[in-house]
């Protein structure tokens, strides 16, 4: 049972953002207060990734837990409240994610994918990690 009015639920839902995440503006200012340059939400790319890197081809994602299902084979359980929606939902979110990254692959694009939690515990080393990935290409 949801603990939420659906009043409150809805504006819960309205609130969250696909672009512009606090994750994402976390690691974009990293990079940026590191004299590094990208695209942001590059929507010509499958998936739209949040960072990118087109002359490199590199394309991160920073992917919140829940909504791509981190976890999933034990977090799937502790869904209590409309489980016909959420679990059937964040299961194509999963495959969606899947299918996006062999199609930049395909496209010669290396995929970086942050855990949300990965950023806010260390938003310096993700930046590392392009960084030296960056270097790479």
């Amino acid at each position: 049972m949801d603990k939420h009015t659906p009043e409150q639920r809805r504006k819960n839902m309205q609130a969250i953002h696909s672009k512009d995440t606090k994750i994402e503006i976390s690691l974009r200012r990293e990079l940026w207060s590191r004299g590094v340059h990208y695209r942001k939400n590059y929507r010509s790319l499958p998936g739209c990734p949040d960072i990118v890197f087109i002359r490199k081809k590199i394309a991160v994602f920073c992917d919140s837990e829940f909504w791509h299902g981190y976890d999933w084979s034990n977090k799937k359980d502790s869904i209590n409240s409309n489980r016909d929606f959420w679990i059937p939902k964040i299961e194509r979110n999963i495959e969606r994610d899947r299918i996006v990254d062999r199609q930049l692959e395909a496209l010669g694009f290396l995929v970086i994918r942050f855990w949300g939690s990965e950023i806010q515990a260390d938003v310096s080393g993700c930046a590392d990690i392009i960084i030296c990935k960056l270097r790479e290409r």
